[in-house]
């Protein structure tokens, strides 16, 4: 037996508030289509979306930003944008329930959405006009979203015209009828119905049915007679279509709207791509060319990271959440400030100059200890420190405030830039123009520093300036102005959890101390005494050092951890620092079994 229908409450409330609910994401939708097709036929990073996540980095207290990196790696960026979208549906969603109830307080809703994307494009380094414009188009689109959808939702609350309605149903459980479960609650009382006009026919009489003999027939059901009444034509439904096919048919126009927006501005925004102005760059042979490896330079061990880092595979960590696409015909490097003049170069201009190729180790700062943010590569450009010098720097200078396309700043200690180091911009990487996703096409590279102060992206612009006048993005959160990067070293293999089987196990990794050199790496097991490790050979000081320690390795379980010591006589400390502000420091170990 079935148990008794109960009614729910809630229950005409759920389906207005999901109506809602949709109306509120669809607006999101087209007004985030519009505005993606109006920063494409402009300024792509003019994107509100972009513009509130650039600004989320820009507020992003350091420690969440090192949480973010190491919980998502790579893909930081892709999960604060997902985040973004997130709360925004959420907000999109509490917008269209209000829309539906009252459409002033939707509007108001939208208007402040508008106004967070609006204040986030114009407080960009780099805003400029043409910033307001995807916000205020995608409002506009939003606006008008909202309101025909609200009001096509509107009318799935209303009856359809023509429809005839019971004029009293306040005793529709008042006697037992064979098709209703006489279990079920009476409905609520509806409100007597206006009288039909006067001009309305008169209700037709229906005659009982009788049967041959003029008796009449037994009713087919049993209970209370109902009248019925035609609503008047001024309550009638202005649309011929019924509310429901109305909202559909609106809903999935504006699905397609903001399908076409998104996907036309993205179309818009790939036109802004350099790729092929990369691939036709063709560089001059190097006035310095790099050495030769030296024999040895890889252990070629498996599992060992390669000397040379591939442009695939090398660490990514930078604020921009959308690339930028520098035409390398269009791009300026200013060298300005504390200067005698001022420096203006373009990119073949910039080609035309004595070009230098070395090998250089470049490390982020957000490098936990056994990280994976450190890569080595080959890099091909001119002096820094010649073009520095063209400018005449004055006395009492001591920064390069470095600025990127995008507005990023990085704060350089002029001192290291001068002091014969090959400080680079550099325009290739491992024998082709830079990769976009690495700074096409020039970036700074400066060995010794970590990147944060020493490796702008799309650099456009140098002030010679202080650090008392200046202080450059990270700085401004707390993070060390000179940044010199720690002596340290990673276990590559085995790796952490390994299950390794008995005799001699290699365990090798990198070491580096850029700009000084790795003089020694030492292993040890559970503590005990240090083991030297065997060093490849290494072109420069500025690179890392692959090296490797042969271990006799017997049953049970280990703990194998690593030091390195550089030519200064430094050797890397076992106390545990996270990466803020001036880089991690610690052993890397790795816990194994052998059986």
């Amino acid at each position: 037996m079935t148990a008794p229908f109960e009614p729910d409450a809630d229950q005409p409330r759920r389906p207005r508030a999901l109506i809602g609910a949709l109306v509120g994401l669809l607006t999101a939708a087209v007004s985030i289509g519009a505005a993606q097709f109006a920063s494409g036929l402009g300024v792509p990073q003019s994107s509100p979306v972009l513009a509130v996540g650039q600004a989320a980095i820009d507020l992003t207290p350091p420690a969440v930003k090192d949480f973010a990196i190491s919980t998502f790696g790579a893909d930081d960026k892709t999960a604060l944008l997902g985040g973004i979208l997130v709360i925004l549906a959420l907000y999109a969603a509490l917008v269209g329930m209000l829309a539906v109830r009252r459409l002033a307080f939707g509007m108001w809703g939208l208007a402040i959405f508008a106004f967070i994307g609006l204040a986030a494009a114009l407080t960009r380094p780099t805003a400029t006009a043409g910033y307001v414009v995807p916000t205020v188009v995608g409002a506009a689109a939003g606006a008008f979203t909202l309101a025909w959808l609200a009001r096509a939702a509107a009318g799935l609350g209303s009856p359809a015209a023509g429809l005839l309605v019971p004029s009293d149903l306040s005793d529709l459980s008042a006697s037992p009828d064979p098709l209703v479960p006489p279990d079920l609650p009476a409905p609520p009382d509806v409100p007597d119905l206006p009288a039909p006009p006067a001009s309305a026919p008169e209700p037709v009489e229906r005659k009982r049915p009788t049967d041959s003999a003029g008796a009449d027939k037994p009713a087919l059901r049993a209970g209370p007679a109902y009248s019925f009444s035609y609503l008047p034509d001024a309550d009638r439904a202005p649309s011929p279509w019924p509310a429901r096919r109305r909202f559909l048919v609106s809903s999935g126009a504006a699905a397609a709207v903001a399908a076409l927006g998104t996907v036309a501005g993205r179309n818009l925004i790939d036109e802004h791509n350099v790729a092929a102005a990369r691939t036709a760059i063709r560089f001059p042979r190097p006035a310095v060319p790099a050495p030769p490896l030296p024999a040895g330079s890889n252990l070629n061990i498996p599992g060992l990271s390669s000397f040379i880092t591939p442009d695939s595979s090398f660490y990514r960590v930078d604020t921009a959440l959308l690339v930028p696409q520098v035409d390398p015909a269009s791009w300026r490097l200013r060298i300005h400030g504390m200067v005698q003049r001022e420096v203006t170069i373009t990119f073949a201009e910039l080609l035309r100059r004595p070009l230098i190729e070395t090998y250089v180790t470049l490390t982020c700062v957000s490098d936990p200890v056994e990280g994976p943010y450190v890569g080595n590569a080959k890099w091909l450009g001119a002096s820094l420190a010649d073009l520095v010098r063209q400018a005449r720097p004055l006395a009492g200078a001591n920064q390069l405030l470095c600025t990127s396309i995008d507005g990023f700043t990085s704060g350089t200690p002029l001192q290291v830039v001068l002091d014969g180091r090959k400080a680079l911009l550099a325009v290739a990487m491992n024998g082709t123009a830079l990769p976009v996703v690495h700074g096409f096409p020039a970036r700074m590279v400066v060995p010794g520093l970590y990147g944060y102060v020493s490796a702008t992206k799309w650099v456009t612009d140098i002030e010679v300036t202080t650090f008392a006048s200046a202080v450059a993005f990270w700085a401004q959160r707390g993070w060390s102005q000179q940044a010199p990067i720690k002596t340290e070293s990673r276990i590559d293999v085995p790796a952490p959890g390994a299950s390794l089987a008995p005799g001699r196990v290699p365990v090798a990794g990198v070491a580096w101390a850029q700009h000084k050199g790795v003089a020694a790496v030492e292993v040890r097991v559970n503590g005990g005494p240090w083991h030297e490790a065997r060093l490849a050979a290494v072109p420069d000081i500025d690179t890392w050092r692959q090296w490797v320690w042969e271990w006799p390795a017997t049953p049970g379980n280990y703990l194998l951890e690593a030091r390195a010591t550089d030519a200064t006589g430094y050797t890397q400390t076992a106390v545990q620092a996270g990466p803020p502000p001036n880089g991690a420091s610690g052993y890397p170990s790795a816990q194994v079994s052998v059986s």
